[in-house]
């Protein structure tokens, strides 16, 4: 088996491996949108009638025409009628006059001729005398459109309210409800293949005899394809045969979008991961090694225009290389739009070493800042988690992943890739104690 000759960093690696992918047109489905969370918009959706569609007050108060208010204060307030009430859930009974005020709730409906509300708290209602309407004090002016949702103000009839390629998130749900559109069309789901390859590999079910351990990548990966909105579809474990290993794999690649094999991608004499690939199509393997750590020896190949993947198998640099590879891959493939990752300041309680040309991902326990707040910007501190690839509890103690970036002669370069979930913390510079992460 070759050694590794060139390590690419994670970027260029990545992007090598995206551009031998077409951007597909990706087959979509229509899906209640009450089930709609997390799936991808195939097309634009549109407004069909403005939100809201009928001028509405945002508080509880009195509606009335501005121009009635003007000039009104405490010490000097402005009487108007107390004309009715706006029954809630239909419209006003009659149109507003000159002079008169109509008691109206949240959501309510405004009558016609009214262009402004008084919040209830700027008024008071006199006692009416014998033979007099009820009269309310104004005890402060509004202007025309003040405590008013006007027609439109939300989106206008037409307007796009969910683009072609955005994720739907609860706003997105409850907005599309509030339009009548109970059902949309959106990207099928890209299916993965996940397949474990290694003769001391078990399934969690078996108990492990000596030199044995249990499957975790198939679960791990599994659980973050399902996150992203792929469809994990699990092919089990293949001991290292080289005919076996390849007829799973290409069975696995006919059915998926994406393969992704796990273990058999070390520089070892047992490797066969490299050779299978280039044995599924062409062009085959594209990158044998990555400037990660963990996970340098990734593997990453297409084969008949699918992304297939080599992935090692100690757990961490699996799930660390799943979110640099398989993720954009996913995406790429579902059509997603780009949206910002999020991120926290904070700083590191040690130093951590790193190497010219090398990205390092380091899991990190957040705690907050006993000093946050004082000016520097910097809620949290940021604990290092120790421990080597093949512990899968130094990741499932962990809050967020700090990325060493690629350090160069010219400066630094800073990654792009998606973070683990809760945080991601980069771009680091020296200060204070120990790192500041950025």
């Amino acid at each position: 088996m070759p050694e590794f000759l060139t390590l690419l960093p994670p970027d260029e690696a990545r992007d090598r491996l995206l551009s031998h992918l077409s951007t597909p047109e990706p087959a979509s489905e229509t899906i209640e949108v009450a089930s709609a969370l997390g799936r991808v918009c195939a097309e634009d959706i549109r407004a069909p009638h403005p939100l809201p569609a009928f001028p509405r007050s945002s508080v509880d108060g009195y509606a009335v025409r501005a121009r009635d208010t003007y000039g009104a204060s405490e010490s000097l307030p402005a009487y108007l009628i107390l004309a009715g009430e706006v029954p809630m859930g239909a419209a006003p009974p009659f149109a507003l006059q000159p002079g008169q005020a109509m008691l109206i709730h949240t959501g309510g409906m405004l009558p016609e001729n009214a262009d402004a509300v008084v919040m209830l708290e700027y008024t008071q209602q006199t006692q009416p005398a014998e033979g007099f309407a009820a009269e309310i004090e104004i005890l402060r002016a509004v202007a025309e459109g003040e405590n008013v949702l006007l027609v439109g103000e939300d989106v206008a009839q037409g307007q796009v309210v969910q683009a072609a390629g955005s994720r739907m998130r609860p706003a997105e749900m409850g907005g599309l409800m509030a339009l009548g559109i109970t059902s949309l069309r959106v990207v099928k789901k890209v299916r993965v293949g996940l397949l474990s390859s290694g003769d001391e590999v078990v399934p969690p079910s078996v108990e492990p005899g000596p030199g044995q351990v249990r499957d975790i990548n198939s679960y791990t990966l599994a659980a973050l394809v399902e996150q992203v909105g792929g469809q994990p579809v699990l092919y089990g474990i293949v001991g290292d045969s080289f005919a076996a290993l390849q007829a799973a794999a290409a069975r696995a690649l006919a059915e998926c979008d994406l393969l992704v094999i796990t273990a058999g991608s070390s520089a070892s004499t047992r490797d066969m991961t490299a050779e299978v690939i280039d044995t599924l199509g062409a062009p085959g393997v594209l990158v044998h090694g990555v400037n990660t750590r963990p996970g340098k020896p990734t593997i990453l190949g297409v084969c008949g225009g699918k992304a297939v993947i080599g992935l090692p198998g100690n757990p961490v640099s699996a799930l660390v290389n799943g979110y640099l590879f398989v993720v954009p891959v996913i995406e790429k493939l579902l059509g997603v739009l780009p949206r910002p990752r999020p991120a926290v300041q904070a700083r590191l309680t040690v130093n951590l070493p790193s190497q010219a040309g090398r990205e390092d991902w380091w899991p990190v326990r957040l705690e907050p800042l006993p000093t946050a707040g004082q000016g520097d910007g910097l809620a949290w501190l940021a604990h290092p988690i120790f421990g080597k690839s093949n512990l899968i509890f130094t990741l499932a103690a962990a809050d967020a992943w700090q990325i060493q970036p690629h350090l160069y002669p010219g400066g630094c370069r800073w990654s792009t890739a998606h973070p683990t979930g809760c945080y991601r913390l980069e771009r680091w510079r020296e200060g204070g104690s120990g790192l500041v992460v950025r």
